[in-house]
């Protein structure tokens, strides 16, 4: 492991931190700021000649910030002859402009990609991307990995039983998320029937399978971003009579009121993970939300990725 460097930059150094405590590696040294007209500064504060690059950044609000960043990053690594550069990107901002669903839009997660791209990374390690053909805007190897055992170790640890549990979908486009905690946690499988009025806005029309009444609610999302979604999703599960709800996602964007309203919603508690860092203002206004790390599971992936090892074979035993 001695050829293999992690940097980190400053979007969540938290997380980078606990992956190397797992690897029992030392975080890089990189002096990141900014020069007083805003823009970006890094250096490399150590030799990374012919060696194998992680580098580690969610590109989470502040989006632009963030990505610019990381671009400046893989550049100084590059130029700074470095074997191979992978970039761990835990969340991957822009990711919801995967297509052209009107006209005279663009395609901005295929913009971003070509950018990550062509400033040098040779490979791109993430978490549960919002659209999973994202993977082929690259054109470098695309590792995307999946919290669900996170979050199902979570769901199991609760006092139910099998027989209790309806796994909700809180859309259609989460439906074959919902069919695969189903398939090992077990229960019955709801849809909430999602309307979309505006890029920002939905409701929630009908309930489709269950039943709901008197069961345990497991909803799971890839993100909770103003919450208007999940919210919107609880209350209707709640009125058809669900006892509990727990809510659970990869990445806690939690823009905007979201806090609040995930505080009034009627839900039991909201399971996350540290892809995107929460500020301690946030967890304490709302004492329902509960972060599960990911850092081990991304130490052992770059460690498979640094040793040529397949990454599939994590998941391997979740699949049976």
């Amino acid at each position: 492991m001695r050829e293999l460097k992690i940097f980190s930059g400053q979007a969540n150094r938290k997380l980078a931190k606990d992956i190397c405590a797992h690897l029992h590696l030392p975080l890089g040294e990189i002096s990141l700021g900014k020069f007083k007209d805003g823009e970006n500064y890094c250096k490399i504060e150590e030799d990374i000649r012919g060696r194998d690059i992680f580098l580690i950044q969610p590109t989470c609000p502040p989006v632009n910030d963030n990505l610019m960043e990381l671009l400046i990053m893989i550049d100084s690594c590059k130029r700074a002859s470095a074997e191979r550069i992978t970039i761990v990107i835990p969340y991957f901002g822009y990711a919801r402009q995967d297509r052209k669903d009107e006209g005279r839009v663009p395609i901005t997660a295929k913009l971003v990609a070509n950018l990550i791209t062509r400033a040098g990374a040779d490979r791109v390690l993430t978490m549960d991307l919002h659209s999973p053909q994202i993977q082929g805007f690259f054109d470098v190897p695309v590792d995307n990995m999946f919290a669900a055992p996170v979050l199902n170790d979570y769901v199991i640890g609760l006092s139910t039983q099998e027989e209790e549990r309806v796994v909700v979908s809180p859309d259609v486009g989460s439906i074959k998320r919902a069919l695969w905690h189903a398939k090992r946690l077990g229960g019955q499988l709801a849809i909430v029937d999602k309307r979309r009025d505006s890029p920002t806005e939905t409701r929630q029309e009908n309930i489709i399978g269950g039943p709901i009444a008197g069961k345990v609610a497991l909803m799971f999302d890839d993100m909770i971003s103003t919450g208007g979604s999940i919210c919107g999703a609880a209350l209707k599960v709640h009125a058809e009579g669900a006892k509990m709800i727990y809510v659970a996602a990869t990445h806690g964007v939690l823009c905007g009121d979201a806090v609040k309203k995930l505080s009034e919603a009627p839900i039991t508690a909201v399971v996350i993970t540290d892809t995107i860092p929460l500020p301690p203002e946030k967890l304490a206004q709302c004492p329902k939300i509960i972060v599960r790390s990911v850092a081990p599971m991304l130490a052992e992936a770059i460690k498979r990725i640094h040793h040529d090892q397949s990454i599939s074979m994590m998941f391997e035993k979740t699949e049976e």
